[in-house]
């Protein structure tokens, strides 16, 4: 895989991943918003310290799995188990969070470490960094090497600071239907989650 298609597969994919209203999203709003969008931009530049390093990890357990493939079941159970627990997580949060917690102010100083706490309890980039390049191995579009994983990350990395500084940017346009489905959020997940647990487990007694 070449250094530009390494590159661009990376961007493109976080980029449209990264479009996809979540905590993170509307955490950059409101960090716009409240502190201005510089602060918002340490936040986000957190987040990305962080994703760069996810997007390496699972390009490496990608690669690890695609020459493994005989623990693939024993994965697959593991990560139904999980996949099930977070369904039932998410819509207890759901269901938990009607009472509106007050959301607190992010001092300039301390906005690109709240990032990277953040980034760093987002349960869904590694495995959908995972899913991704799992597929690309698959399809024969990535070949695992160091290199071409730092690239590839590099290129994540870039197409998630260029959608949330984009959210920064437009912060008032979007705050409002941002908010709203946020606050569905946790339902929507549970439901996918859930979804997800059922077609594993059909999946394992066939």
């Amino acid at each position: 895989m070449s250094f530009l298609v390494s590159l661009f597969s990376g961007y493109i994919i976080a980029a449209l991943g990264s479009i996809t209203p979540s905590f993170l999203n509307l955490t950059i709003v409101k960090t716009s918003l409240k502190n201005g969008k510089r602060s918002a931009i340490y936040l986000v530049v957190g987040f990305i310290t962080v994703l760069f390093f996810q997007a390496n990890i699972g390009a490496y357990l990608a690669n690890v799995l695609m020459k493994n493939s005989e623990y693939l079941t024993t994965i697959q159970k593991i990560a139904t188990g999980i996949v099930l627990l977070l369904s039932v997580n998410f819509f207890r949060l759901h269901f938990k969070s009607s009472k509106k917690v007050k959301k607190k102010r992010i001092p300039k100083s301390k906005a690109y470490l709240h990032g990277v706490g953040m980034a760093l309890l987002n349960m869904f980039a590694i495995p959908f960094y995972f899913t991704i390049i799992s597929f690309l191995i698959s399809m024969d579009y990535f070949s695992y090497s160091i290199q071409n994983s730092l690239i590839f990350s590099v290129g994540s990395s870039l197409g998630s600071f260029t959608t949330y500084v984009l959210y920064a940017v437009i912060a008032s346009n979007v705050k409002d239907k941002l908010t709203y489905v946020a606050t569905k959020m946790d339902l929507i997940l549970g439901f996918l989650t859930g979804v997800v647990g059922l077609i594993n487990i059909i999946t394992l007694l066939r």
